[in-house]
């Protein structure tokens, strides 16, 4: 399996997208397409090459292909499509060239601010470019195949992509009133499916208020600043919202981690007065921020084992903390926030990816049920379908135990006494996958 197998983040077929990364399968020949491509190259077979490589990254939902990436090739040229959330990148290879670009916004539209934000932006960017014509302003890409493989060409691709996604995400939310161009692959999720997110993202944060008042008077921040945002990984995760609700979401994230000058408290005040909007945000508004769309690149980089390794033992220390000073209530939040965490902030492989959702739906089984999934722990009860959740670690494991032989699924050996010591053992059994390739 080579380096491009890491952009598949799925193993267990989903009917709804979670998280940000590319919820759908790879080809089940990717290794043999990427292999073809770099084989095409070096013989300076340049279309064929290019036609291996798009093949080779087209993804599948139950077996079936996404359409991610379309291609029409012609005697002397191949033109192609990459479809990236909001973003439609078209392009043409020929012998000599590839050239692709998206369309953002008409030019007539660009006021003076977004003129700055597109100017700050072609100094950030290693190979694409913005430039305006007279209807549109474009972000494009131009590369040379006087020298090129399927490495050369994968990074490229993958920034026009990810950042004309941004970029317009940002552009609806920072410049509401500028249109945004090229939109038509855009799918609106229906009103049911909507109702329920808006109704949960509404639970959890009743949830989280009733919560805040159960910590103790004094010495609080800690425990707030996990309830706070705890909330927002599972609203980004579970809800998967677009737009502006995701560009804040990103942001207050950012500088919450990134602020080392103000203390906790102040920044747990900036998450609750952000969170108090989302609470007082209408369904018509709220409905506004989703679509369904298809993704080729995952915006992650990929995160070794050790590094999650090491963040779950850190994050079980400070959970016996609390343990021990009998600060109980905020533990089963502290499990949660662990899996939200490591979702959001790293790029996975699909082995980890699949378990660490399966913990999810463990913790969150209202939402799943909700979504028409067969819950697998009944919370009233405190029982949990222990035949479905052991299926669920064998099928994420086994179809990899080619690749990683020292791999065990780990089903039997996990504590089912309860939702915590559930959580514990699973997060112990992650910690001590070993991924190491025979």
């Amino acid at each position: 399996m080579n380096w491009l197998n890491f952009f598949d983040t799925k193993i267990t077929q989903l009917r709804h997208p979670f998280g940000r990364g590319i919820n759908a399968t790879i080809a089940p020949d990717e290794e043999e397409l990427f292999n073809k491509s770099y084989e095409a190259f070096e013989k300076h077979e340049v279309l064929e090459a290019y036609e291996y490589f798009f093949k080779s990254l087209e993804n599948y939902s139950a077996d079936t292909p996404n359409q991610n990436i379309i291609t029409k090739k012609e005697d002397d040229k191949l033109e192609f499509e990459i479809f990236q959330g909001s973003a439609r990148i078209v392009g043409t290879v020929t012998q000599e060239s590839l050239y692709a670009e998206a369309i953002m916004i008409k030019t007539a539209d660009a006021e003076v601010a977004l003129k700055r934000y597109i100017l700050e932006r072609n100094y950030q960017l290693t190979y694409a470019y913005y430039f305006s014509d007279e209807e549109y302003v474009k972000l494009k890409l131009y590369h040379d195949n006087a020298s090129v493989s399927p490495q050369k060409i994968f990074f490229p691709l993958r920034e026009i992509s990810l950042n004309a996604d941004f970029d317009k995400e940002h552009i609806k939310t920072e410049f509401p009133d500028i249109t945004l161009q090229d939109t038509g692959h855009l799918v609106k999720l229906d009103n049911e499916e909507l109702k329920i997110k808006y109704d949960f993202l509404h639970k959890w944060i009743d949830e989280l208020d009733a919560k805040i008042l159960t910590l103790p008077t004094n010495d609080n921040a800690g425990m707030q600043a996990f309830l706070y945002l705890h909330v927002l990984f599972k609203v980004d995760y579970l809800l998967v919202p677009k737009c502006e609700i995701y560009q804040k979401i990103s942001k207050k994230i950012q500088h919450y981690f990134a602020d080392e000058s103000n203390p906790t408290e102040f920044k747990n005040e900036e998450l609750k007065k952000y969170i108090a909007k989302l609470r007082d945000m209408s369904f018509e508004d709220f409905s506004t921020k989703f679509y369904s769309s298809k993704y080729t690149f995952n915006p992650m980089e990929k995160t070794s084992h050790e590094e999650m390794s090491n963040f779950i033992s850190e994050s079980l220390i400070k959970i016996r903390w609390y343990k021990n000073n009998r600060y109980t209530q905020i533990i089963p939040t502290m499990y949660k926030y662990i899996s939200f965490y490591i979702l959001y902030n790293y790029g996975l492989n699909p082995v980890t990816k699949a378990l660490i959702h399966t913990l999810v739906e463990i913790q969150n089984p209202a939402f799943f049920k909700a979504l028409d999934y067969i819950p697998l722990y009944d919370e009233e009860k405190e029982v949990f379908v222990k035949k479905a959740i052991v299926s669920k670690v064998e099928d994420a494991i086994t179809p990899h135990l080619s690749q990683y032989k020292e791999l065990e699924p780990f089903g039997d050996e996990l504590n089912f006494s309860s939702l915590n010591d559930l959580s514990n053992s699973y997060l112990l059994q992650l910690k001590h996958l070993n991924f190491e390739e025979i």
